[in-house]
């Protein structure tokens, strides 16, 4: 049989018995899911999926990259990405594609000339299976990389101490993606409140070694080009001894041990009068 012979039979076989292929097809996937998406839904999903796939078959024969295929490819995605937004493992999410080859197996009365025609449309679900994975695959990878986005946004909060005063608590490593965000916050925030004392707090960087110590001084320097001081606080006489043995240099940035001296400063820099008690008057 030619390739053309192959998909006229499978789009024969195929759309002679859509109905109680694609409820198999059904109850084989919902089977595997255990209730996480309702009935309908997936019963929608896939019968849209099983005419798509007879529309290919149709139109480009066994070619699932042909024009023929588009719709089936853009079902196939958005299901991927559906997926993979939801929660969905990896395995789930083929199971969707690859169930269809179980439902369409050929049974021990089947033609020798269907059961090669078989054999064909596996080898095209299987392919299908595997841009199915490809885009869950790549969505999954966006999603991980829009929550940490998030997550560093999270965790890298500018907060305005007092007036013309704002500050940096940093918590947790400090590398160069998180230095541009640290960086972009700040000088935001320098423009919004009008500030010019901008303290930066590493009292929670659990280790400061030279690549941190050049992240700091960049946004040290890009505070400053907007002309707020900077004061870096949170010098523990660990991370102190570290910055000596490492020979680093702040240069004239002020430091503090605490977030509290560094506001001290903060205040008596904008002219405030700092009470020994540590508030103002």
């Amino acid at each position: 049989m030619t390739k053309q012979d192959i998909s006229a039979r499978l789009v024969e076989l195929l759309s002679t018995q859509q109905e109680s292929l694609g409820g198999a097809w059904v109850e084989e996937v919902a089977r595997t899911l255990r209730g996480r998406i309702s009935l309908a839904e997936l019963d929608r999903e896939l019968r849209e999926l099983y005419a798509a796939l007879v529309q290919g078959l149709r139109g480009d024969g066994l070619d699932w990259q042909g024009d023929a295929y588009a719709e089936l490819r853009a079902l196939l995605a958005e299901l991927s990405r559906a997926r993979a937004r939801q929660g969905f493992t990896p395995t789930e999410t083929a199971t969707s594609v690859l169930a269809a080859k179980d439902v369409l197996a050929p049974s021990d009365d089947t033609p020798a000339e269907d059961i090669h025609s078989y054999l064909q449309l596996s080898k095209l679900i299987d392919a299908l299976g595997l841009f199915t994975l490809e885009v869950y695959a790549k969505t999954r990878e966006e999603v991980i990389s829009a929550q940490a986005e998030q997550l560093m946004e999270l965790s890298t909060p500018v907060v305005k101490l007092w007036e013309g005063v704002v500050a940096v608590p940093l918590v947790g490593t400090l590398d160069s993606a998180r230095t541009q965000v640290v960086m972009e916050k700040l000088l935001q925030a320098l423009v919004d409140t009008g500030s010019d004392q901008a303290i930066i707090d590493i009292t929670g960087v659990p280790a400061v070694d030279t690549e941190v110590a050049q992240h700091l001084l960049k946004t040290v320097v890009a505070a400053r080009l907007m002309g707020a001081d900077c004061i870096i606080s949170g010098i523990r006489p660990q991370i102190a001894q570290t910055i000596v043995a490492l020979g680093i240099q702040f240069g004239d940035i002020v430091t503090k041990s605490s977030l509290a001296d560094a506001l001290k400063h903060a205040l008596r820099q904008n002219g405030a009068d700092i009470t020994r008690s540590g508030g103002t008057a």
